[in-house]
């Protein structure tokens, strides 16, 4: 028989534990710089596996690695390809901006009748917008302050923005890494879970897998699929800054808030802009992408799970609010667990129907 290495000498034992607290402890200062990327990759290769198994089949298990690579190569374009469009975009824009504002040939084009129009802001906005329009020097000399408190919190979302950028790259590489060994990470994830869980682990791990790609596909893939109907109708309708309202359609979605905060100005421009026909047609549009999530969400989101989905959107939502992005994630995976762990204490004791033990003692209750 295999003896227990906390058996014995009490003191053996106490060393033992302090040793190996020391080595944990100096494992996780080790890993702490990384800890996050590693996270995200695990999260990434949770969800992306799926997908990736049906692309390694497609070739039938043949070259394995070179196939795998392909694959993030493929994923890193895909991110990369947009967000180079993106920053050139705002550079080249601003450069344009600086040197026509240099010259003296920056000129706003004057506001419609109808821009007075707009519920609540229009004659404030009517006036500010021919103001400019008269005089844009006055108006960023007037507004000096505001306009540098602006421009900072918009310098400082656009680096925020292009270190996600970054961390999803890294991620993804990882993440292929994960991939390419899932078969051993899964069996090793399964076997620590059945120590935690006296022979649950396989049953928990597929649940917080399914919770990951629940989140994803109800959350994430819900938010792109808004975000790029959101682009296709301000291109149509020739939105100026298209892909910038895109773009804050995505970040709103992802964090939970109604997207018609960006339809709602995107609609008053074309409005002031356009014939009403199309502008009535765009705002149909408008308001149908920004309700999409309505009927998105319950297809998406508690597909194939055990757990309610009310459980997992709020965990979303409160693991966003407690830990930022990585808590729409972790969250859910711990309401999860928690709603699982409270499922199977409530129905331990649960008498089976059908029986009739201890039913004098629950007519004395009932009396």
């Amino acid at each position: 028989m295999k003896k227990s290495i906390l058996k014995g000498n009490p003191i053996d034992t106490y060393i033992r534990i302090i040793a190996f607290t020391i080595l944990l402890v100096a494992s996780y200062s080790i890993v702490k710089p990384f800890l996050l990327i590693i996270i995200w990759s695990a999260l990434v290769a949770v969800a992306l596996y799926p997908f990736y198994i049906k692309v390694i089949n497609l070739f039938k298990g043949k070259k394995k690695g070179l196939v795998t690579s392909v694959f993030i190569i493929i994923l890193l374009a895909i991110i990369v390809v947009p967000t180079i469009n993106l920053t050139s975009s705002v550079v080249s824009s601003s450069l344009e901006f600086k040197e026509n504002f240099e010259a003296g040939t920056v000129v706003v084009p004057p506001p419609t009748e109808k821009v007075k129009e707009w519920p609540l802001i229009g004659e404030k906005t009517f006036e500010f917008w021919t103001e400019a329009n008269q005089s844009i020097e006055n108006v960023l000399r007037d507004h000096k302050e505001q306009l540098k408190n602006i421009l900072g919190k918009a310098f400082s979302s656009f680096t925020g923005l292009m270190g996600a950028v970054f961390l999803a790259l890294f991620s993804l590489i990882f993440a292929g890494i994960f991939m390419l060994s899932a078969e051993s990470g899964y069996k090793t994830s399964v076997q620590f879970a059945n120590r935690l869980m006296d022979g649950k682990g396989e049953e928990f791990i597929k649940m917080i897998t399914n919770t990951i790609r629940s989140v994803v596909k109800g959350i994430l893939l819900v938010a792109i699929i808004q975000s790029i109907l959101a682009y296709i109708g301000f291109a149509l309708i020739g939105l100026p800054a298209a892909g910038i309202f895109a773009l804050f359609v995505l970040i709103l979605a992802i964090i939970q808030i109604p997207a018609l905060l960006v339809m709602i100005p995107a609609i008053a421009i074309v409005f002031s802009t356009h014939d009403t026909m199309p502008a009535i047609i765009f705002t149909i549009y408008s308001i149908f992408v920004a309700l999409s999530d309505n009927f998105l969400k319950p297809m998406l989101l508690g597909k194939g799970l055990q757990t309610p989905m009310l459980v997992i959107l709020i965990g979303a939502l409160g693991g966003m609010m407690f830990m930022g992005m990585l808590g729409l994630f972790i969250g859910p995976v711990i309401l999860a667990i928690a709603h699982q762990l409270y499922t199977a204490w409530v129905s331990e004791n649960v008498i089976p129907s059908g029986t009739n033990n201890n039913t004098d003692d629950i007519e004395k209750i009932s009396e």
